[in-house]
């Protein structure tokens, strides 16, 4: 099914870029208002029992759909600033509509009854990757809509997996790990969008608190925060997350089969180019281990990816701290891991995973059996949720890198798991990282 039932499956759109005097009228909106002339969202309601009674989420402010936008933001999460640049400059003409044809997801997710539940999932659209499949007349009458989930399949080719092949950790199987060392994952990529008073509630705040923040912290962005009370939907700009599934994602809900899950937050720095002052690539590859492992042996495993670097502070903030830490009097130390953050950033900490379980609810998750994290943070959030955790795992000690044990063991002593001792303060002083001169270039 697709929005241009009448175009030939393999044609190119022709349509070209604009003249710069013609991307736009002389007349800008900075904002509207309900019950203003010409607007007339969509129905949406959050939470109702079926697409249809839900409604597509339309945020899109091109003609067609301007005046009936239910939603707040752009789509696209942090890359809707790029779609700007290249209307900007002309590569990309302001009314180009996607041709969603051959674009289904691979394979079946849901729906589970938390889809429908208001309060289960809050920071994402349950329906985001079947807009085609639930609003096709919404596309026929030219109304913009934008999937905000996409589902795909794709084999992985790591030299960790490799060594582990070869040391004799993991086996190829010929299904989960291809007898060329490749891991089959089905991967699924969400773009956030917010359902405000769900959001607030989750935080404890009133909607108009998170309402304001959101519009003084982004430079007054999006002024309809302010002056839309009725449009409860925001797709904010902020990075998303991915899903990596091992095994049949079928088995994700089956309470006969096992699962292992990982919730990992972005680490550039480690994840892609192997620094070894904290624990991330370790854990991340540690756990991709042990999802494949499980799917080998009749499970599945999940690692969701989010995008909140820095502990959501920021890659140059994450900088800032490791050289004020290398640099502070006494050295790097456990002792002082969390105030040097602190005194760079005011917060030790901005993932705040209360919106994190939001994919669990989606993927169906009821139960995980191996969680392999040692976040409180995570551990807490799930099991408030109403997701049980049978087994929580450690990252091995054979796995800590050199520079790591002033992170790991700073995060034991504030609430992390472990299955070992929680350092005392005292102990915390003596764990120290490598100073300057040992990284001398």
């Amino acid at each position: 099914m697709t929005a241009d039932t009448n175009a030939k499956p393999d044609s190119i759109p022709t349509e070209h870029a604009l003249p710069q005097q013609q991307l736009y009228t002389s007349r800008v909106v900075l904002t509207t208002y309900p019950g203003q002339n010409g607007i007339d969202p969509i129905p949406l309601s959050w939470g109702a029992q079926s697409p249809a009674e839900r409604g597509p989420v339309t945020v899109s402010r091109h003609q067609d759909t301007f005046g009936k936008r239910n939603a707040i933001g752009a789509g696209g999460g942090s890359y809707c600033i790029y779609r700007a640049l290249a209307v900007a400059i002309g590569d990309l003409t302001p009314n180009h509509r996607p041709d969603f044809r051959l674009t289904e997801p691979t394979h079946k997710i849901g729906p589970f009854g938390t889809w429908t539940d208001p309060e289960k999932i809050v920071s994402m659209d349950p329906w985001g990757h079947a807009i085609v499949e639930h609003f096709h007349d919404y596309l026929e009458r030219g109304v913009d809509i934008r999937p905000t989930i996409a589902i795909t399949k794709a084999h992985m080719k790591l030299a960790e997996i490799d060594e582990a092949i070869s040391k004799g950790a993991l086996r190829n199987d010929g299904d989960v790990v291809t007898e060329g060392g490749e891991l089959k994952v089905v991967k699924v990529a969400v773009e956030p969008v917010w359902f405000l008073p769900g959001v607030a509630k989750r935080f404890g705040i009133s909607e108009s608190t998170l309402r304001r923040a959101l519009f003084e912290d982004t430079g007054g962005m999006y002024p309809e925060l302010i002056t839309r009370p009725d449009l409860k939907v925001f797709l904010p700009p902020i990075g998303g997350l991915t899903v990596y599934i091992f095994g049949d994602p079928a088995h994700i809900p089956d309470p006969t089969k096992r699962l292992t899950m990982r919730v990992h937050d972005e680490c550039n720095g480690s994840d892609v180019f192997g620094s070894d002052i904290c624990t991330c690539k370790p854990y991340l590859i540690y756990s991709i281990e042990e999802c494949a492992r499980e799917a080998q042996n009749g499970g599945v495993g999940v690692v969701v990816y989010f995008r909140k670097e820095g502990r959501a502070l920021g890659e140059v903030t994450k900088y800032l701290v490791y050289n004020a830490r290398k640099r502070q009097e006494g050295g790097d130390t456990a002792a002082n891991y969390f105030k040097r953050t602190e005194f760079v950033a005011g917060v030790k900490d901005m993932r705040f995973q209360a919106l994190m379980p939001d994919i669990l609810h989606w993927l169906g998750v009821t139960r995980i059996d191996r969680f392999i994290s040692m976040s409180n943070m995570k551990y807490q959030a799930i099991v408030d949720s109403g997701i049980e955790i049978v087994e929580r795992v450690s990252i091995p000690e054979d796995r800590m890198p050199g520079d790591a044990k002033v992170e790991i063991e700073a995060k034991i002593a504030d609430g992390y798991f472990t299955t070992g001792e929680v350092p005392t303060a005292e102990a915390l002083k003596s764990v120290k990282g490598r100073n300057w001169d040992e990284i001398a270039h």
